[in-house]
């Protein structure tokens, strides 16, 4: 099972969550690009760009914050936050 856990914040807080599962026999980048799309199809996004930044503190932290800068239109909130919380055992 994969299981990501998306959240927005503004002032500190959160305002929303999600947690997207996949059972899908697919590759790992694959599932979280479709789960970030289900994230943001729930939450009425537009998709968040993957920065150079973004990408490395993905990788490294299975968990990264998408700002103003990953957006191209205005956002209501101060970042979306994405983790994976749970991975495939294969």
């Amino acid at each position: 099972m994969f299981r990501l856990w998306a959240k927005i914040f503004k002032d500190n807080r959160m305002l929303r969550d999600i947690c997207i599962c996949n059972d899908e026999k697919d590759t790992r980048t694959h599932k979280i690009f479709k789960a970030l799309d289900e994230v943001c199809y729930t939450f009425d996004l537009g998709k968040p760009i993957w920065l150079d930044k973004t990408v490395t503190e993905f990788k490294r932290h299975d968990k990264t914050r998408f700002y103003q800068d990953n957006f191209i239109e205005q956002i209501d909130f101060d970042y979306l936050e994405i983790h994976v919380i749970e991975e495939d055992d294969y």
